[in-house]
């Protein structure tokens, strides 16, 4: 596949930060538009967005060089080329989340509240943002027969796309973006229910997510590894069991208590 979506010049715009931008921009529409209905300041939740995407950037970035310091040891500069792929979307995850809750303890504005609004936005921009792998030629799974992945209804697109140097590989990109996708709409179907507890939506997320992220990256051949573990399925791992342990605790709460459909009602000054 080609990664660049076109050139000017010397200037050239790549499918992976297009496709990147866009699942942040949809997502940061998603959220302040879930704010509002639960009467939270723009302002607020626009400065929140602002200092999560810069820092999840940061935090994803910071956590695949991390775990590829060899790559890039020799040329510290290239750290800086995020054009070029190279993004961990469970640093993006930590260091976002870290950011929101020093965030909302500035302004004593419930953590999971904003967590629960920020959830589904966060899960498509994942399904989007995962075609840039595709387009990079990167995140793919091993080797495979074409009339396997044409035995799986995979789009032809797509296996043409995974014909990289003479061999087909499993798109796991395509499946994870699937995963995430089909994430969503459980997120925006459950977001209804009345009698929903706040976190609930995010622990489902991080019980969903995890599950298949562990299973995708079993099928990957470019996984960050820490000795000879997946660090991606060690970090599934975790989540799913705090996600789990949060469902736990909301369930022993009575049927009325602390929902989320309950608008805000706390006073935030800047």
């Amino acid at each position: 596949m080609n990664p660049v979506l076109f050139s000017i010049g010397g200037f050239t715009i790549k499918w992976y930060s297009v496709l990147i931008l866009a699942g942040v921009l949809l997502a940061m529409w998603l959220f302040l538009k879930e704010g509002k209905k639960h009467n939270y300041p723009g302002d607020f939740l626009f400065n929140l967005c602002f200092w999560v995407i810069i820092f999840g950037f940061i935090g994803a970035r910071a956590y695949y060089v991390l775990f590829n310091w060899k790559e890039y040891a020799s040329d510290p500069i290239s750290i800086l080329k995020i054009w070029e792929g190279g993004l961990a979307i469970h640093g993006g995850i930590l260091f976002g989340f870290f950011t929101l809750v020093f965030y909302c303890r500035k302004y004593a504005v419930r953590t999971f509240k904003i967590t629960d609004m920020a959830v589904p936005g966060l899960i498509i921009a994942q399904a989007i943002g995962r075609w840039g792998n595709f387009f990079n030629s990167e995140a793919h799974g091993g080797d495979v027969l074409r009339s396997t992945l044409e035995a799986l209804h995979i789009p032809e697109f797509i296996i043409d796309g995974m014909y990289i140097n003479g061999v087909y590989y499993h798109p796991t990109f395509f499946y994870e973006s699937l995963w995430c996708l089909l994430g969503f709409l459980i997120l925006i179907i459950v977001r209804h229910y009345k009698y929903l507890k706040v976190g609930g939506l995010t622990c489902i997320y991080l019980c969903w997510y995890s599950v298949g992220r562990f299973f995708i990256e079993s099928l990957r051949t470019d996984s960050l590894m820490f000795g000879p573990f997946r660090v991606a399925q060690i970090v599934s791992l975790v989540l799913f069991v705090i996600g789990i342990l949060g469902l736990m605790v909301q369930s022993r709460k009575g049927k009325f208590e602390d929902l989320y459909s309950e608008p805000n009602h706390e006073s935030i000054h800047f």
